[in-house]
């Protein structure tokens, strides 16, 4: 598990990584601050991951900041878990070399 690096969850949509590196800074030596935001949308997707220099820093801001009333919410913090399962995207899309969702020719018999 990546002791060094944090879940923030419950954001506002208008919450900016500087408000959150501001936040955080407060608790230790922040390295990075990376908001999710929707690809599709160009907004936040409500939550970002915080990352430390060291675990005591990120362990002492899970603490402290959990709980905290941030844009009018009350933020979730938890160490973030390392989850090495591929991404999931949104649905699949048939291209010119992938066929498979289309009937097979011979099934076009008239």
């Amino acid at each position: 598990m990546n002791q060094s690096k944090i879940y923030v969850g419950n954001l506002s949509y208008n919450t900016t990584e500087d408000e959150l590196r501001d936040l955080f800074s407060q608790y230790g030596s922040v390295a990075e601050v990376k908001l999710i935001i929707d690809f599709s949308t160009g907004r936040s997707k409500g939550f970002a991951f915080v990352s430390y220099a060291s675990s005591q820093d990120c362990e002492n801001a899970v603490e402290k900041v959990n709980g905290y009333q941030m844009g009018g919410r009350k933020l979730k913090v938890n160490i973030a878990r390392d989850d090495n399962r591929r991404p999931t995207g949104g649905a699949r899309r048939p291209n010119s070399h992938d066929r498979s969702s289309y009937r097979n020719s011979d099934d076009r018999r008239g």
